[in-house]
């Protein structure tokens, strides 16, 4: 019998015969061998944030649904917590208060800290001292609080002594009304601003050099460059910042516990520090936990607007 080459195989030959097994793709073997081990270091994050950020948080939504005292069973109250709120002064208070330290933090530490990120990308090129500018951010918050409560304490804080040595009345920082909120906010604008300009000058170095030469062909002043090519192209970069400045003010808390608690008169009672009042102060667990949810859901609305009406998610780059 003849075997038949290749050449003189019909089609219905080679039809019949058997297709070798093509073996996977090595590309595809290495994905799934890099997704092992990215889950392998993922898994041990993963625990801590379904026991740390997770399952409390789906706890404390249920507790706001319940009359809860730590030395009793939950009992459940349904929206009652909810309702509570729309007239407990207090809380409004709260609300107005923080609404009046965020827009003080945010105003000052945006506006202060693009002036450093500027200054950082023009003129200072040292590294050292781009470094200097994060070290109030290093330090802890209640170290920093400890401090400026005691430079600007009435009687013997440097600061007043300054201002007495100058002919000026003494200024009660954090014992006056008037200026309990301004001072914290001017604290945590100093303890942050540097973080925020670091944020910025890295949005700044992703600007690329020819579309301020190209700018400057054209004569466009240093103004209108600013606010023409460098804001435009920085604006991801803003929204980012805002984003995140704005849900740490509105959990703004550490600095409030250690230098007012709260006074005086309500003046600083911030929302967070009324939510801890109202659980370990007065043990009414459910009602904190329904302050904790209204909370959350702020900032969540807050961060989409940000994030919608602002195009944070947009380039001018592209």
């Amino acid at each position: 019998m003849t075997t038949l080459t290749k050449q003189q195989q019909g089609p219905a030959d080679r039809a019949r015969r058997p297709k070798a097994v093509q073996p996977a793709p090595k590309s595809r073997l290495r994905r799934l061998g890099d997704l092992k081990v990215a889950l392998f270091f993922v898994f041990p994050a993963m625990i801590g944030f379904v026991l740390f950020y997770l399952v409390p948080t789906i706890r404390g939504f249920y507790l706001s649904f319940t009359e809860y005292s730590i030395l009793g069973e939950p009992t459940w109250i349904g929206i009652k917590n909810y309702t509570a709120m729309l007239g407990d002064e207090l809380f409004w208070n709260a609300m107005g208060v923080t609404l009046q330290y965020v827009g003080l933090n945010i105003g000052f530490q945006t506006v202060i800290a693009l002036g450093l990120a500027l200054l950082m990308h023009r003129v200072a090129k040292s590294t050292f001292i781009r470094g200097a500018l994060l070290l109030p951010f290093l330090v802890a918050n209640v170290i920093v609080a400890l401090l400026w409560f005691w430079m600007l304490d009435y009687q013997i804080g440097i600061v007043n002594e300054i201002i007495s040595w100058m002919g000026l009345p003494r200024i009660a920082f954090f014992g006056s009304e008037q200026w309990a909120i301004p001072t914290i906010a001017g604290v945590n604008v100093w303890r942050h601003m540097g973080y925020t300009a670091l944020l910025i000058f890295a949005g700044l170095q992703s600007i690329p050099n020819h579309v301020y030469e190209v700018a400057s062909l054209d004569g466009a002043s240093p103004t209108r460059t600013f606010w023409s090519i460098t804001m435009p192209l920085l604006r991801p970069v803003m929204v980012l910042v805002l984003v995140v400045t704005v849900i740490g003010s509105f959990q703004v808390f550490d600095t409030v516990a250690v230098t007012t608690a709260g006074g005086p008169i309500n003046a600083s009672r911030v929302i967070q520090m009324y939510i801890y009042q109202k659980a370990f102060g007065e043990s009414d667990f459910g009602y904190a936990s329904a302050l904790s949810v209204i909370l959350f859901l702020i900032l969540a609305l807050v961060a989409f607007v940000q994030m919608k009406f602002l195009k944070g998610n947009e380039s001018d780059l592209d």
